[in-house]
C-alpha cells in the first residue's frame, strides 16, 4: 500500500481517544493516540520487540525502523491515517493503526469506507489481551471516521494474530492468497461481537479485583514505630486474622537496624522488600501519598488501598490530587480501592485478609458486602456480626469492600467480581451514589440473574469526593429502572440486612402465596396485615394457641409445607410460662427438622420476647456439607444459586469476642419453584428470626418480587421487527437536520416525517390565526374537528377550556373560535390549530429520553392529572422487548382504565404496545434522538391516534456504554 510522501496533520489531537483500560490479567494500560512526540518511545518500543514479532508484522526480517518509518508512524491526520499505543509506566507495550484504502488497495480519503488494519505487540505483554482491547478501540475509532470495514494481512503461522481477529465476533470473510491469509470484516457491532466485547471486559475486570482481595503478599505502608495509629492497627488486623500470605511493615522513619515490628519483617521503603508485593495498604499523610505510588509503581506492586484523607472530599484542591493520584497509579498498571477508604476483607481459609480498620475480623460466609464509607461499612458488618436485638445475625460474609471516595475501583468492579465468585452467594451494596447507572444496570441484570443483589441507594446529593454524572431522571425513576434490573431495592441498612440474611438461608419462593402460624392469633393477624400490605396473598392465620408443644409446631409446620398451596411460611411465636412451657431448644429443632422435610420453600419466623429462640435457631445442628442442587436445565427442579461449600460450626455463645476460624451453616441451594431436598448429605437449616412481622414480611416481599423477576428474565422476550420501518431513510433525515445545529427542536413538519419513518403517524394540526384561516383548515381536514389552544399556559389543559371537540361544522367551528378568543385572549398569544377528531378512548402520554447517566428510557402513563400530580408514570430501559412493553403499560396505577375499569370497554393495548416498541427502535437505533414526546395519545377500542408530539435531536456522544472497554475518565462533568 502506497502512502503520501508527507502527510500532513488534519485534525486536532483527538483527546476523547484516551483510555484506560482493564487487561486480561487484570493489570491496567493506556491507549491513547500516536503523536510526533513519540519518535524515541517508537523507536526504544521496536528495539524490544522479538525478531520473530517484526517478522510477523512487516512479512521480512525487519531489524530496526528507518527515519522514514519512525516518521511515518508517528504523523497522522486522525482522520485517514490513525496510529493507536497501549503504554505501560509512559512506555509503548503495542501499537495498532489503519490507513485508509481504496478500491485498489492505494491510500483513500472519505468517502472511502475500508482501511488496512495492523498490530505489533511487545513479546514480554503478549498474552495480556493487550491487542483484543486495541481492536476494540481502533475499531471504534475507525467507525468514528467513517470506516466501516477492516482488511488485515497476516502470515499462517501468525496463529496469535488470526485468533484475536477471528475472536473479536465481527462478521468476517477469509481468503489465502500468495501465502498470506487476508481477513475482512465489517465493523458494525454484532450481537456477538458484543457478547465477547462484556465477556472480556467481566473477566478483566474480576480479575483485576481479584489481585486485590486475595494477594499473595501485603505491604503496609506508614506503620508507626510505636502502638496506635491507622498504619499500625491495620498490621495488627491483618496478623489477628490470620493472613495467610506474606506481610511486610513499612516506614521511611524505620531505624536502619529496625527487623521487625510486631514479628513483621520491617523495611524503609517498598523497594528494599526481597520479592513481590501484590497488595500495599497506603496509611501515611495525603501530601506523601504520590512519593510512595512511585516506589509502589517501580516494584511491581498490583493494587492500592489508600486509607488517606484530603481528596475529592476536601474541596477542589483535592479533587485535583485525587485525579493525579488515580492518573499516577495507573501509569504502573496499579488499581486502587480509595482514597479515603475503610479498606477490604476477604474471609476465604486460603487467604484470611483483613486489610481494613475493622478491629474483628467477620465470620466467614457467602455474603458479599460493598460500601462506599467507612461509617456505612462498620454499621453493615455490626448487624452481620452480632446477635440479639434484632433479626438472627450469624450469617457471615465472604467478602467486604469500602472504597471510599471510590476514585478507581467501584461498585461495578466489585459485581464483576461477585458475578462468578463461587464464594459468595449473596451481595449486598450501600451505594451513596452510582457513578455510572447504565453500566451498573447492565451488570446488575447479568448478575442478579445468578444470585441476589440487595441495594440501598442513597436519595440525596451525592458525598463529596464521589465522581457522578448528572442525571435529569428523578430519584424513583432510578429506583424503578434498577427493580427493573432484577436489583432488589430497599431503603435502610436494616432492610439490607433483613432481605440479605432471608435470601442467604432460604430458598426463592415460587409464588406469593403465605401460610401463617404460631401461638398468638393476635401476633398472626398483624403478620396477615402486613403481608396483605405487601401484595402478598397470605391464608387465614393458624393458632396453635398458647398451649402449643414443639410438636404441634412441628406437625403444622410440616403439613403448611407439604401443601401444594403454599409457597412459604411465616412462623409467629411468643413465650409461654407454666408447667410444660416449651423451651426455646427445642422449638427450634422442631422447626429445623420440619423445614428440612420440604427444603423447597422459605420459612420464617417472628418472634417476641424469645432471644433465645434467635440464638437456636442460628445454631447449626448437624456438620455434614450439602450436596448441590442441579442447575436450571440439568434435571433439577430448582434454581440454586451454589452449593454449600463450607462447613457449618456452633457459633460461639459470646457474641463479643468470636473464634477467629468460626464458620457459619452454608445455605441451602435456592430455588425458585420446587426445589428437591439434598438426600446425600442431612444438613441442618438455619431460619431467620426477626423481632417484628413487619420486617419479616419485608424481607419476604421482596424475595418474592425477586423470584418473579427471575423466573421471567429466562425469557425475556424479543424486540419486534418490523418491515415498514425506514432506519436509513431516518439515518438521513436526522443527518440532514443536524448539519443546522448542534442541538435543535423540531418543527411540526419534520417531526411528522421523522416519526413516519419508524410508521407512527401523527393527526395533523393545522395553525388557525384566524376565524376563516380556521375553517379552511376544517374543510381540508374533514369534519368533525377539535379547536385547539397550543399556547403553553394552555396546551394539555383541557380542564382550562382550551379545547373545543366534535366541532360537525362551520357554525360551530366559528362559534367555538369566538368562545376562545372571548376567554383567553387574542388568537396570536392562543396559538389556535385545527384538527381533525380522533376516536374517543383513554388519553396516555409517552416519552423517550437519553439521560446522561441511566441511558435511553421509555416512560408511559396517562395524560394529565394522573402523571403531571401523581407522578403516574412507568419506566423501561431501552431497547424495550415486548414482554417489556407489555409490564410497562400495566405498570402503573391506573392501569384499569385501559382494561375496562367499572363496566367500561377495554381499550386496543396491542396498538398501544406497539407504538411503545416503535419509539423504542427510533431512540435506540439513532442515538441523535434525545428527546420524544407524543401527547396525547389515543388509545381507542380499536387503534391509537398520536395528536401531538415534539422531538429533539442532538449529535451522539463520542463514547457509550456500547463503545470499547474503558476504566472512568475524570473530567469536570462527572
Amino acid at each position: 500500500m502506497q502512502t503520501p510522501a508527507d502527510p500532513q496533520d488534519r485534525h486536532e489531537y483527538p483527546s476523547h481517544w484516551e483510555a484506560d483500560v482493564v487487561l486480561r490479567d487484570g493489570g491496567t494500560a493506556r491507549i491513547r493516540p500516536i503523536t510526533v512526540d513519540d519518535a524515541d518511545r517508537l523507536v526504544s518500543f521496536y528495539e524490544q520487540v522479538s525478531d520473530e514479532s517484526k517478522y510477523y508484522r512487516f512479512f521480512a526480517p525487519y531489524p530496526r525502523l528507518s527515519a522514514k518509518d519512525v516518521h511515518r508512524f508517528t504523523h497522522h491526520d486522525f482522520v485517514d491515517r490513525v496510529g493507536l499505543a497501549a503504554t505501560i509506566g509512559g512506555e509503548f507495550i503495542a501499537t495498532v493503526r489503519y490507513d485508509r484504502i481504496g478500491p485498489g488497495g492505494m491510500a483513500a480519503s472519505a468517502p472511502a469506507d475500508e482501511a488496512e488494519v495492523a498490530f505489533l505487540v511487545q513479546d514480554a505483554h503478549q498474552g495480556r489481551g493487550v491487542a483484543s482491547a486495541l481492536l476494540e478501540h481502533i475499531a471504534a475509532v475507525a467507525r468514528e471516521r467513517g470506516i466501516r470495514r477492516f482488511a488485515a494481512e497476516v502470515l499462517p503461522a501468525n496463529t496469535k494474530m488470526i485468533k484475536v481477529f477471528m475472536d473479536a465476533g465481527y462478521t468476517q470473510q477469509r481468503s489465502f492468497e500468495d501465502g498470506v491469509v487476508r481477513l475482512e470484516f465489517d465493523l458494525e457491532p454484532t450481537d456477538r461481537s458484543l457478547a465477547v466485547q462484556r465477556a472480556r471486559e467481566q473477566r478483566a475486570e474480576a480479575r483485576s479485583v481479584r489481585r486485590l482481595l486475595a494477594p499473595g503478599s501485603v505491604a503496609v505502608i506508614g506503620v508507626g514505630r510505636s502502638p496506635g495509629g491507622v498504619g499500625r492497627s491495620v498490621l495488627g488486623n491483618l496478623r489477628e486474622a490470620g493472613f495467610t500470605g506474606r506481610l511486610h511493615a513499612v516506614n521511611q522513619a524505620f531505624p536502619a537496624d529496625l527487623k521487625e515490628v510486631d514479628g513483621v519483617p520491617a523495611h524503609r521503603s517498598v523497594r528494599d522488600i526481597d520479592g513481590p508485593v501484590d497488595l500495599a495498604v497506603v496509611a501515611v499523610p495525603a501530601e506523601h501519598v504520590p512519593d510512595v505510588v512511585t516506589e509502589c509503581g517501580e516494584h511491581g506492586v498490583q493494587g492500592l488501598v489508600v486509607l488517606a484523607a484530603g481528596y475529592a472530599e476536601s474541596g477542589p484542591d483535592g479533587r485535583e490530587r485525587q485525579r493525579e493520584l488515580v492518573r499516577h497509579a495507573r501509569t504502573y498498571g496499579m488499581r486502587i480501592i480509595g482514597p479515603n477508604a475503610f479498606g477490604i476483607i476477604n474471609t476465604a481459609a486460603d487467604v484470611r485478609l483483613n486489610a481494613s480498620l475493622a478491629p474483628e475480623m467477620p465470620r466467614p460466609g457467602r455474603i458479599g458486602l460493598f460500601a462506599q464509607s467507612g461509617a456505612i461499612g462498620i454499621a453493615l458488618l455490626s448487624r452481620l456480626h452480632r446477635r440479639g436485638g434484632g433479626v438472627t445475625g450469624t450469617t457471615g460474609v465472604s467478602t467486604f469492600v469500602s472504597s471510599g471516595n471510590r476514585a478507581d475501583v467501584s461498585g461495578n468492579d466489585v459485581l464483576q467480581y461477585w458475578y462468578d465468585d463461587p464464594d459468595t452467594d449473596v451481595v449486598l451494596m450501600y451505594l451513596e451514589s452510582i457513578g455510572n447507572p447504565r453500566k451498573f444496570t447492565r451488570l446488575s441484570r447479568r448478575t442478579a440473574a445468578a444470585k441476589p443483589l440487595v441495594v440501598v441507594q442513597g436519595e440525596g446529593s451525592a458525598p463529596q469526593g464521589h465522581a457522578v454524572r448528572a442525571t435529569r431522571l428523578p430519584h424513583a425513576t432510578v429506583s424503578a429502572l434498577l427493580r427493573q434490573a432484577g436489583v432488589i431495592r430497599v431503603d435502610t441498612i436494616t432492610e439490607l440486612v433483613d432481605a440479605g440474611l432471608l435470601l442467604a438461608r432460604q430458598p426463592l419462593p415460587a409464588g406469593p402465596r403465605v401460610v401463617i402460624l404460631g401461638n398468638s392469633e393476635s401476633l398472626g393477624l398483624l403478620t396477615y396485615d402486613r403481608c396483605l400490605a405487601e401484595g402478598l396473598r397470605p391464608a387465614r392465620p393458624l393458632d396453635l394457641t398458647t398451649g402449643a408443644t414443639a410438636a404441634d409446631f412441628h406437625r403444622a409446620l410440616s403439613e403448611a409445607l407439604a401443601d401444594e398451596s403454599c409457597d412459604a411460611v411465616v412462623v409467629t411465636a411468643i413465650p409461654t410460662i407454666g408447667e410444660g412451657a416449651v423451651g426455646d431448644a427445642e422449638l427450634a429443632e422442631a422447626l429445623r427438622s420440619a423445614a428440612e422435610g420440604v427444603p423447597g420453600k422459605p420459612v420464617l419466623v417472628v418472634h417476641v420476647e424469645l432471644g433465645g429462640l434467635a440464638e437456636a435457631l442460628s445454631a447449626a445442628g448437624r456438620t455434614a456439607p450439602q450436596a448441590a442442587v442441579p442447575a436450571p436445565g440439568t434435571g433439577g427442579g430448582a434454581h440454586p444459586f451454589r452449593p454449600a461449600e463450607r462447613l457449618p460450626t456452633a457459633v460461639a455463645a459470646d457474641d463479643r469476642t468470636p473464634p477467629a476460624a468460626a464458620a457459619v451453616q452454608a445455605p441451602p441451594a435456592v430455588g425458585t419453584e420446587t426445589a428437591k431436598p439434598s438426600t446425600s448429605h442431612p444438613c441442618s437449616r438455619l431460619i431467620p428470626a426477626y423481632p417484628a412481622a413487619e420486617r419479616a414480611v419485608r424481607a419476604l416481599a421482596e424475595a418474592v418480587k425477586y423470584a418473579q423477576w427471575r423466573r421471567e428474565a429466562a425469557e425475556p422476550g424479543k424486540v419486534p421487527e418490523y418491515d415498514d420501518i425506514d432506519e436509513k431513510g431516518a439515518a438521513e433525515l436526522i443527518g440532514g437536520l443536524l448539519e443546522r445545529g448542534e442541538g435543535l427542536t423540531l418543527g411540526v413538519e419534520e417531526t411528522c416525517a421523522l416519526l413516519g419513518k419508524y410508521g407512527l403517524d401523527v393527526h395533523r394540526a393545522l395553525p388557525a390565526p384566524t376565524a376563516d384561516a380556521a375553517v379552511t383548515a376544517a374543510r381540508d381536514l374533514g369534519y368533525p374537528v377539535a379547536l385547539k389552544a397550543t399556547a403553553p399556559h394552555l396546551r394539555h389543559r383541557a380542564d382550562l377550556g382550551g379545547v373545543r371537540l366534535d366541532l360537525a361544522d362551520e357554525e360551530q367551528l366559528r362559534r367555538a373560535y369566538a368562545e376562545l378568543t372571548e376567554l383567553f385572549g387574542q388568537p396570536e398569544e392562543l396559538r389556535p390549530v385545527v384538527q381533525r377528531m380522533a376516536p374517543r378512548g383513554v388519553d396516555t402520554v409517552v416519552r423517550a429520553v437519553i439521560d446522561p447517566a441511566a441511558g435511553a428510557v421509555l416512560s408511559f402513563g396517562l395524560a394529565g392529572a394522573a402523571s403531571q400530580l401523581l407522578g403516574d408514570m412507568a419506566h423501561r430501559l431501552v431497547p424495550v422487548t415486548d414482554r417489556d412493553a407489555a409490564s410497562l403499560v400495566r405498570s402503573i396505577r391506573t392501569a384499569p382504565l385501559l382494561f375496562g375499569w367499572r363496566g367500561s370497554k377495554p381499550v386496543d393495548t396491542p396498538a398501544l404496545e406497539e407504538l411503545l416498541l416503535r419509539v423504542s427502535r427510533l431512540v435506540d437505533d439513532h442515538p441523535e434522538v434525545v428527546a420524544v414526546t407524543l401527547e396525547p395519545v389515543v388509545v381507542a377500542r380499536q387503534g391509537v391516534s398520536v395528536l401531538g408530539a415534539t422531538v429533539r435531536l442532538a449529535p451522539p456522544p463520542a463514547r457509550d456504554d456500547l463503545g470499547p472497554r474503558t476504566l472512568p475518565a475524570y473530567r469536570d462533568e462527572y
